[in-house]
């Protein structure tokens, strides 16, 4: 017989999901690159929200949205990632647009670095001697580029930075996952109809609705934003923020090839060596995290 209790849901599946979606996001960056970055990234609010009600709705979601809209501290918290993860979409998508694909793979390779800490400092999650170690090893990793790749290493550390901020607050806020991306979306609307209209004005016009398929693409930003994020704050309140992190290696690896094989991007010598540190980094993690997986007793 067995009595174990019922399992709960595991994030896994959620993280996979959004960190290979981010992944192959740079190819749909190609389609759009004619449109600036911050009037993209504008775009991307505004048809964000529209996607995340609607599902919200499906859902029976929407009275929570309303609580949640009339807590002032949980609004704090979300206008404080709502910000986070407005700075990361545009260093981003900038990186992507301007050929710093290298800079863009680092940051979220950097990013479990800062997750690890933050999970360690801020949420009591232990670490053992092997992991301070990966951290440690990732640590020379980024200390590499500031001898050689000094001009970009903002890029990534912005990225790392932006995004591990992002999820911790995600992770302590009591709001569900689609509620919580729906009032972040609802709070960065205003600043995007405001960029999306400045560009309208603009001598040179918004990249929104003179051409079909460029305004079809610009639409599915919002598809291609809600659905990864979403799913990421799934897995985050599912899963210990150290080993979230640790997933993510999944979509700077998919970036770093694209990088190689579609962008044609030269990598330089000490941008490999932080790589190949990272990556000895990485593999020191997972093989603490294996070693430290115990059965459940029956």
């Amino acid at each position: 017989m067995n009595d174990r209790a019922p399992a709960t849901p595991s994030g896994l599946p959620a993280a996979l999901g959004a960190y290979l979606t981010w992944g192959i996001l740079p190819l749909y960056l190609i389609l759009v690159s004619a449109v600036p970055a911050v009037e993209f990234v504008a775009w991307r609010i505004v048809w964000t929200l529209p996607l995340c009600l609607l599902i919200a709705g499906l859902r029976h979601q929407l009275p929570e949205i309303l609580t949640a809209l009339r807590d002032p501290r949980i609004m704090l918290t979300l206008t404080a990632s709502a910000a986070l993860i407005g700075v990361n979409w545009l260093v981003y998508i900038w990186a992507i647009q301007t050929g710093e694909v290298y800079a863009a793979s680092l940051g979220y390779y950097i990013n479990p670095l800062i997750n690890v800490l933050l999970g360690t400092l801020l949420l009591g999650e232990r670490l053992s001697a092997r992991g301070w170690t990966a951290v440690g090893v990732a640590a020379a990793g980024i200390a590499l580029l500031l001898g050689g790749a000094l001009t970009t290493l903002w890029i990534s550390l912005t990225l790392a930075l932006s995004f591990g901020s992002y999820g911790l607050l995600r992770k302590r806020v009591p709001v569900g996952a689609l509620p919580g991306l729906t009032i972040e979306s609802l709070i960065l609307l205003a600043p995007a109809i405001g960029v999306a209209a400045w560009y309208a004005a603009s001598p040179v016009g918004s990249s929104f609705g003179h051409d079909s398929q460029l305004s079809l693409l610009i639409m599915l930003g919002g598809a291609l934003t809600a659905i990864p994020l979403w799913l990421f704050a799934v897995a985050a309140r599912r899963m210990a923020y150290s080993t979230l992190g640790f997933v993510q290696f999944l979509a700077p690896t998919i970036v770093f090839i694209l990088g190689l094989t579609v962008f044609h991007k030269p990598l330089l010598p000490v941008q490999l060596a932080a790589f190949v540190t990272i990556w000895i980094a990485i593999a020191i993690f997972v093989w603490d995290l294996r070693a430290n997986r115990t059965p459940i007793a029956t």
